[in-house]
């Protein structure tokens, strides 16, 4: 069995928290480890680690590459079956290029069975979701293609559904069930008819053996399925001509060979505020307090807090989400809206909904203090034995002092270090170069000053990233 995990979503229901830069398959929300990480730690408990593939898109390549190269199980090992999409397709055509890779790259035939999962979702307990890939695997061996349902526990808005058809049943693995029919997201009345009438939350995860879901996607979508037949380089190649479908519509709505295992644990997509709140463990009042929070007279509140104190009175069933250079206040309930809010502020080119005052990359992260007419202040940390690229700036100069730790320099031909408490000017049009030679992380306080200080005035001669400008 091979596992695919989907990362390449940008969450905009968990704005602030989530930013197209940094969105929530990456956030560490009710766990020491990210989403995306305790997705991976769900798939090793059956799975080796070289049976993983994640696919992501090109901006996220290197966020991928820290949480999963960071994990315990990996054992310092870097991560290398990363995915890029070269655009987004939607699930259909990611699916088809991740098949492809597996067989390509990875030496999968057509009798092996694929899990997909998304990387943002919560699911407990662990072991008992091993048991359930497990069971698909078998399912999916006997010629369907599973799709992994939830039992509703209340009439969500939010999630498609699935209609349970005939029963079946395989020696030690729980019933599972032909799919009679697939239902869009409904309204409220619908939902409550769903609730009682045989239906399952549709979770988004699958299980397939390759020749199965090959088959159905050249009967269904034929051209993803030519282009499948070419191979992976050739599909990465021309990925941007093939027709940007869902696999449920492409595949699942259409499929006789579809069955559905009902999920018996918790679960939970994180797609919006309100399902987040649920995952969080509350007070005796029912709230979930995160940062520096004082609280009266208020219930059933969901407060996030950054670096301000947070005080509330009277409030209840409200969202208070605060970051540096946002604040979220809502009703609960009405967190689905959040997407269309950001949609709004799109509309504006509001840069928070892009990324935040914090931005990371992969030799470590930046910080915007402050920023006016011709000038902007940072604080840059560079993680041991990391190092910026050779780059130079047509607009703007900048200053550098270190407070923390040694910075090796280099400025044209001349190579320095600077200690804490040492500074250097780097002219515009200038070469030079950043790196932590160190053991600890390196922090410095960056003052740019010119005419324009965008992250695209950059020219990168020398990276070894592989990066392009404001990457």
């Amino acid at each position: 069995m091979k596992a695919i995990i989907l990362a390449g979503g940008s969450g905009t229901r968990l704005w602030p928290l989530s930013r197209r830069n940094y969105p929530k398959q990456f956030l560490k929300i009710n766990s020491d480890l990210s989403l995306l990480q305790q997705t991976a730690e769900r798939a090793l408990k059956i799975l080796s680690w070289n049976d993983i593939v994640v696919m992501t898109n090109r901006e996220y390549r290197f966020h991928v590459k820290s949480d999963m190269s960071s994990l315990p199980s990996a054992g310092g090992a870097v991560f290398a079956n990363t995915i890029l999409e070269p655009s987004a397709r939607n699930t259909a055509p990611a699916i088809a290029l991740g098949i492809a890779y597996c067989c390509d790259r990875l030496g999968a035939g057509a009798n092996e069975v694929i899990f997909v999962c998304p990387s943002d979702h919560v699911i407990r307990p662990d072991e008992r979701f091993a048991e359930y890939i497990r069971c698909a695997g078998r399912i999916a061996q006997e010629g369907y293609i599973v799709t992994f349902g939830v039992t509703p526990d209340r009439p969500e808005t939010g999630y498609g559904y699935i209609k349970k058809g005939r029963r079946h049943s395989l020696p030690g693995c729980d019933d599972f069930f032909e799919v009679e029919a697939f239902a869009e997201k409904p309204d409220a009345e619908t939902a409550k008819k769903y609730l009682g009438g045989g239906y399952l939350w549709n979770s988004g995860m699958f299980a397939f053996t390759i020749g199965d879901m090959a088959g159905e996607i050249n009967r269904y979508a034929p051209e993803i399925g030519a282009m499948l037949e070419l191979g992976f380089e050739e599909i990465a190649r021309r990925f941007n001509e093939l027709p940007d479908l869902s696999i449920d519509y492409a595949v699942m709505e259409k499929s006789a060979k579809v069955a559905t295992l009902p999920l018996d644990l918790y679960w939970n997509d994180i797609g919006s505020w309100d399902s987040l709140y649920d995952v969080l463990e509350k007070n005796e009042d029912g709230n979930v307090a995160v940062g520096d929070v004082s609280m009266l007279d208020t219930k059933n509140c969901l407060i996030m807090g950054s670096k301000r104190l947070i005080s509330t009175i009277g409030m209840e069933d409200c969202l208070i989400v605060e970051t540096e250079d946002a604040l979220l206040i809502s009703k609960k309930g009405e967190t689905q809206k959040v997407k269309d809010l950001v949609c709004r502020m799109k509309e504006n080119a509001r840069n928070e909904i892009e990324e935040h005052v914090t931005s990371y990359r992969p030799w470590g992260s930046f910080t915007v203090l402050e920023e006016g007419p011709r000038y902007k202040i940072k604080r840059i940390v560079v993680n041991p034995n990391e190092k910026l690229s050779l780059q130079m700036h047509y607009h703007r100069s900048e200053h550098w002092v270190v407070v923390k730790g040694t910075a090796k320099v280099l400025i044209g031909e001349k190579e320095i270090i600077i200690h804490e408490n040492e500074s250097v000017y780097v002219p515009k049009s200038t070469l030079h170069r950043l790196e932590n030679p160190g053991k600890v992380s390196l922090e410095i306080i960056e003052v740019q000053n010119g005419e324009y200080l965008g992250e695209d005035d950059i020219i990168r001669t020398d990276d070894r990233y592989g990066r392009d400008k404001q990457e």
